[in-house]
């Protein structure tokens, strides 16, 4: 903590110094009576604006990331061009040849650190203080090295900006023969600022969302410093006013490594390419209609307005489509809702992944994510700041769409919100349809596993059960065949035996057949088998008595697997009254309307809510398995078991029967 407060303290006290040192130049050059071109041409403006901008962006920077060295850089560079216009300031007040000579040699040889030097290096160094990769120290290292040209380069002449100061104490003598040096210091500058570039280009594409972000401010920012600068190292005559460029990359650095959240970078990207086009179109549209129409009206006639009008109805149905087609490229499709949405139905055939990545495609999202059923299918990398949209489907949520936000922007505009909210209806029948689907295709593997469970079953059964059984008989009549003549109290024995064999195979075989399908239905009907169950159940072990009533209404003629779901609900609710509720009576009421409604209710006295055990568990399958519900639990009347079946659309009514036993 004491650490931090000391950087800050430090970035405060440098960025005060920035300021106090342009303040005294500006206060100095205003009270001699400088003009407009006089504080132009001595380099107050541009060192003054370049100090400050460089000087306080630097202090943001260290204030809020100290262990970030571009803050203290850019300090320094800030400092080195305030200290310029300081030293001429203080020189042109002191009245000693020697230190007028040591401010004027300080004055050159302060602000060529900046450019040559904290500069380059800072562009190396972004955004988070470290090189791109080790192999990129040799061009920091050359940027360090030799730097000390450009100082030597800009002092060297020893000319102060003010005629009425000395020359400065580096003056070289040789200085016009070494030329060609300068020249290739020109050349260094431009290397180095173009490495820096290389490496910031290399960091864009390897970045992610965020990183990208903040790269985007800057390398806006230092091509179009670059493109200012370029013309001033090496073409004479070029204004110096075109180095108030350079201070857009101090800004733009503080900007990405503190806010760069603060404005929509793609926003201002988007606006500066639609009017670099649009300057291309008008310059160009200029020129030729200049060329087109010199031959064909006399100056005389006014050559020049007649352009300036042609010129005026070309541009200005050019522009909203120019701003169309870049908006595009940074914003996707939002303005036409109708081409995202052809676009999303395009992929709706290919699977709910297309889909999510043409809506991502289509609105030029960095994320785009569906969340259904704890299972996300996504696609881009995830961003920092998303926004879920629930996708309804019949009044219920299936799904949830979930989208990050671009770069700059804290949250959805209302057209990107639109455009999702038009997608979000087929995509809501296609999570739903997708759903169905893997509920159909579980329950069909639910039902060839159940198969299979119930073969594997009877497989077994047959082979350790009735097999052996049926081997016994077999050898047994075998047996006492041969010593029917022989041995007859043997043979009798053996008739005995294979006698007691046979019946208990016919056990085995009625016990599977009663575990396919209970006979009594086949015998009885279902409402007769169920009659049968009551009755059976009248009398509990400790023989205790219970009223149990059984009732229909409207019982249709039933197909056999809904009729073997209804029995063993039915019965299994049943034997669940018998042997754990307190009851004196019990209602057993089947109802046919739309669907066949089976309820099972007592009087036992109310208890806490039921546990699923093995009994409800099963009776839960059954209703599930053929498309039913099943509800179970306490009421304050008694226990109640209800289950619900769709009915088959060929099922043909019978009369209502009332069947009631004692």
């Amino acid at each position: 903590m004491r650490t931090s407060v000391n950087h800050r303290g430090l970035a405060g006290a440098l960025a005060g110094l920035v300021i106090a040192e342009v303040t005294f130049a500006v206060v100095y050059v205003l009270s001699a009576g400088w003009g407009w071109t006089e504080l132009v041409d001595g380099f107050v403006v541009t060192n003054g604006l370049m100090g400050l901008t460089f000087g306080l962006c630097g202090a943001v920077i260290a204030w809020h990331r100290p262990a970030n060295p571009i803050g203290w850089l850019f300090l320094a560079d800030g400092i080195g061009h305030a200290t310029t216009p300081f030293a001429d300031a203080l020189a042109n007040l002191v009245h000693s040849e020697l230190a007028q000579q040591i401010l004027v040699t300080v004055s050159l040889a302060a602000w060529p650190w900046s450019i040559g030097l904290f500069l380059p290096l800072a562009l190396l160094l972004f955004p988070d203080g470290r090189l791109l990769s080790p192999r990129w120290r040799w061009a920091a290292i050359g940027i360090i090295a030799t730097s000390p040209l450009f100082v030597l380069e800009m002092s060297g002449s020893g000319e102060s900006v003010s005629p009425a100061l000395p020359r400065g104490l580096l003056t070289l003598r040789d200085f016009d023969a070494l030329q060609p040096l300068w020249t290739a210091t020109e050349v260094r500058n431009l290397v180095a600022i173009l490495l820096a570039l290389i490496s910031l280009a290399i960091r864009y594409r390897r970045a992610d969302e965020m990183g990208r972000r903040q790269l985007l401010w800057l390398l806006l920012a230092s091509v179009i410093a670059v493109l200012f600068i370029t013309p001033w190292a090496f073409v004479a005559g070029t204004p110096i006013l075109v180095l108030l460029a350079i201070p857009l990359i101090p800004i733009a650095v503080a900007v990405a490594i503190v806010r760069y959240q603060l404005l929509d970078i793609r926003l201002v990207v988007s606006r500066a390419l639609t009017w670099a086009l649009l300057s291309l179109v008008a310059i160009g549209s200029y020129a030729a209609l200049v060329a087109l129409l010199d031959s064909l009206i006399a100056s005389q006639v006014g050559r020049s307005a007649a352009v300036t009008v042609f010129v005026a109805l070309i541009i200005a149905p050019v522009l909203p489509r120019l701003q169309q087609l870049v908006d595009r490229a940074l914003y996707g499709d939002r303005h036409d809702p109708a081409r995202v949405a052809s676009r999303v139905g395009e992929q709706l055939s290919a699977g709910l992944p297309g889909v999510v990545a043409a809506i991502r495609s289509a609105l030029r999202l960095p994320y785009a994510a569906l969340v259904v059923d704890d299972r996300v299918i996504a696609d881009g990398s995830a961003a920092s700041s998303v926004v879920p949209l629930e996708l309804s489907y019949g009044g219920e949520v299936v799904g949830t769409l979930v989208v990050g936000v671009r770069s700059g922007e804290s949250g959805l505009s209302s057209a990107d919100r639109s455009v999702l909210g038009l997608v979000a209806v087929p995509l809501a029948v296609a999570v739903h349809a997708t759903r169905l689907s893997a509920e159909l295709q579980s329950s069909r593997e639910k039902l060839v596993s159940a198969r299979e469970e119930e073969r594997r079953r009877l497989r077994r059964d047959l082979h350790d059960g009735l097999g052996p059984t049926l081997t016994g008989v077999a050898f047994s009549a075998d047996a006492a065949a041969n010593l029917i003549t022989t041995d007859t109290s043997r043979a009798v024995e053996l008739l005995a035996r294979l006698r007691a064999d046979t019946r208990s195979a016919i056990a085995d075989v009625r016990r599977l057949v009663d575990d396919l399908r209970p006979p009594a239905l086949d015998e009885l009907g279902l409402l007769g088998a169920l009659q049968q169950r009551a009755d059976q159940m009248s009398i509990r072990a400790d023989g205790t008595a219970i009223r149990v009533v059984v009732s229909a209404s409207g019982l249709p003629t039933l197909p056999a697997a809904l009729e073997v779901a209804a029995y063993r609900i039915a019965t299994e609710a049943l034997t669940n009254v018998v042997r754990h509720a307190r009851a004196t009576s019990a209602v057993l009421t089947l109802r046919c309307e739309n669907q066949l409604e089976i309820k099972i209710t007592d009087n036992g006295p109310p208890s806490a809510p039921w546990h699923p055990g093995v009994g409800l568990q099963a009776m839960h399958e059954r209703a599930a398995e053929l498309g039913g519900t099943f509800q179970a639990g306490p009421t304050p009347t008694g226990g109640q078991v209800q289950a619900h079946f769709p009915l088959p659309t060929h099922t043909t009514l019978s009369a209502d029967l009332s069947l009631e036993v004692r």
